[in-house]
C-alpha cells in the first residue's frame, strides 16, 4: 500500500461510489468529509458532511478531492479547482493504485452492462474467478474489501469516470460502439470521445485491445500495435468472408439474411446460429461476441462460452421480453437511453407498436427515420419532450399520439393492430418522470401486468 498518499480527502457526491470511497478510505485509515449538494443526501458512514452548494474555498483546504460519476466534470467549483492546482480525481484512480491483479475493462455508448455480465459469468469458471464492478453491481472500492484481492476485475467503465481518472493500463479492453449521448455532462463530442479513449492511453506489450472495425478506428489500432499492444477487431461481416475481413468476432451474416455469432480460439472460428442464442437483436449478439472473445482470450474453454451464450437470457430493460398478454408480446428495452440504441432494438422486429419520448438531452432523432418508417406500425410518445418524436412520426409516416404516461402508452398499445408486439425502447433519458430507466422499465412492466390481471 502506499504511504505518501493524502490523508485528508474531499469526497463530493455520496451515492453509491462516494459512500464506497467513503469506505475505502476509512479502512485505509484516511481522514475524508463528505460533500453534496442535495438536500435529500442520505449518509450511512460517520463523516464530516457538508449537504447544499459546493464551497470552493473549504475544498481547497483538502489535499484532493474524489469526484463520483454522477458528478459534472465541468461544474464551476471542479473547474475552479483544477485551475487551483487541486488533485480532482475519480474512484477509478484509487482502484488502479490498490489493485494488483488483471484488470479487464469494457466501455461503450452501449451493451457495457450485457457484455461485462456475460464476461464474469464465463470467466468465473477460471481458477480463483472474477469480480465484476464500476457501474454494474458493485462499486469497485468495494471488490478491494477485505485482506485478499480478487486475481482479476472486469470493469464496466463509463465516460464520466475515465474522464476524472489518470490513464489506466488494463491487460484486456474493449471500446463496444460510440454514438452520441450525454451531451447534458460532456462539452462536445469530442470530449465525450476523447473520455473513451483514455481507456486504451497505457496499454502497452502483451495487452488486449478490441476495437469496431469500423475504419474511424483503424488510427487507433494502428497506434496500439506499434506499442505491442494485440489489437483485435468486432463486427459485422459475410458468412464466407470474415476471416479475410480480419474480424476476430461478432456477426456473420448469409444470403438469407440470417447470421451467425462468431469469435476464435486462437486460429479456429467457432460459430453459433442467431436462433440457438435466447436473446434477439444482432446488436445484443455483437456483445455476447466480444464477452465470448474477451473469455477466450483468457483460456476459457468454446464449450463453457457457447453453454454461457447460449443459456444467457438477456438482463432486465434490455430487450427484455414480459411474454404474451392480450395477444402480444411485451418487450421492455428502458436502457435505450439514446436513438441509436433504440434503433438497434427496432431492427429486432419486422412490425413493431413502438413507445417512446422521454429527456432527449439534446440528441437528433433523424437517423431513426427510415427504421421507423420500415417497421413501426405505431408511435406512442411518452415524456417532457414530445415535439421532436411527433415530427419523427410524420417524417416517417407513421401514425403516432402523444400519450404522456408510460401506463396510458400500455393501455393505448393494447388496443392497437392485433398481434403486433410493442416495444417500450424510449430513445431518451428517464429522468423528465423518473428516477432513472430502472424506475420507468419497472413502471412499463407493473402497466403490463396490470393489463393482464384486468384480461384474466
Amino acid at each position: 500500500m502506499s504511504s505518501t498518499m493524502p490523508t485528508n480527502t474531499a469526497i463530493i457526491g455520496m451515492g453509491r461510489t462516494g459512500q464506497a470511497v467513503a469506505r475505502f478510505l476509512i479502512a485505509q485509515g484516511q481522514a475524508c468529509e463528505a460533500f453534496d449538494e442535495a438536500a435529500d443526501a442520505t449518509m450511512r458512514i460517520n463523516i464530516p458532511t457538508h449537504v447544499g452548494p459546493l464551497d470552493v474555498a473549504k475544498l481547497r483546504t483538502f489535499s484532493r478531492v474524489v469526484v463520483s460519476p454522477g458528478v459534472n466534470w465541468y461544474h464551476p467549483v471542479l473547474v475552479e479547482l483544477r485551475d487551483a492546482g487541486v488533485p480532482v480525481l475519480g474512484d477509478l484512480d484509487l482502484f488502479t493504485e490498490y489493485f494488483r491483479g488483471d484488470l479487464v475493462a469494457v466501455t461503450g455508448t452501449n451493451g457495457k452492462t450485457t457484455t461485462v455480465s456475460l464476461i464474469s459469468t464465463m470467466m468465473d469458471t477460471l481458477p480463483g474467478g472474477i469480480e465484476a464492478g464500476g457501474n454494474i453491481g458493485t462499486a469497485m472500492l468495494d471488490l478491494l474489501d477485505g485482506e485478499a484481492q480478487p486475481p482479476r476485475v472486469v470493469l464496466e467503465l463509463s465516460s464520466f469516470q475515465l474522464e476524472r481518472a489518470q490513464p489506466i493500463r488494463p491487460r484486456w479492453a474493449a471500446l463496444l460502439n460510440l454514438q452520441p449521448d450525454h451531451a447534458d455532462m460532456h462539452e462536445n463530442m469530442a470530449s465525450y470521445t476523447a473520455a473513451k479513449m483514455r481507456l486504451f492511453a497505457r496499454q502497452g506489450e502483451g495487452d488486449k485491445a478490441m476495437l469496431p472495425a469500423d475504419a474511424a478506428w483503424d488510427g487507433l489500432a494502428n497506434e496500439l500495435r506499434e506499442r505491442g499492444v494485440f489489437v483485435r477487431r468486432c463486427g459485422v461481416g459475410s458468412m464466407d468472408l470474415h476471416s479475410a475481413e480480419g474480424l476476430d468476432c461478432g456477426v456473420q451474416l448469409a444470403d438469407d439474411g440470417s447470421w451467425q455469432l462468431f469469435w476464435h480460439h486462437y486460429d479456429v472460428a467457432h460459430t453459433i446460429n442467431h436462433d440457438e442464442l435466447a436473446v434477439v437483436g444482432m446488436h445484443q449478439h455483437l456483445n455476447l461476441a466480444v464477452a465470448g472473445q474477451a473469455a477466450a482470450d483468457f483460456g476459457v474453454t468454446p464449450g463453457v462460452i457457447r453453454q454461457s451464450l447460449t443459456s444467457f437470457r438477456g438482463l432486465p430493460h434490455r430487450l427484455q421480453s414480459l411474454g404474451v398478454v392480450v395477444g402480444r408480446e411485451w418487450i421492455n428495452d428502458s436502457k435505450a437511453t439514446n436513438p441509436e440504441a433504440a434503433k438497434a432494438a427496432l431492427g429486432a422486429f419486422h412490425q413493431v407498436i413502438w413507445i417512446c419520448g422521454g429527456l432527449r438531452k439534446g440528441l437528433e432523432l433523424h437517423t431513426l427515420q427510415a427504421c421507423v418508417a420500415e417497421r413501426v406500425t405505431q408511435m406512442l410518445v411518452v415524456g417532457s419532450d414530445a415535439a421532436p418524436f411527433m415530427q419523427l412520426a410524420e417524417a416517417a409516416g407513421v401514425p403516432a399520439q402523444f400519450v404522456k404516461t408510460v401506463p396510458q402508452a400500455v393501455k393505448e398499445a393494447a388496443r392497437g393492430q392485433q398481434g403486433v408486439p410493442v416495444l417500450l425502447s424510449p430513445a431518451a433519458a428517464s429522468q423528465d418522470q423518473f428516477k432513472d430507466y430502472v424506475e420507468r422499465g419497472d413502471c412499463f412492466m407493473h402497466a403490463v401486468r396490470a393489463l393482464e390481471a384486468a384480461d384474466a
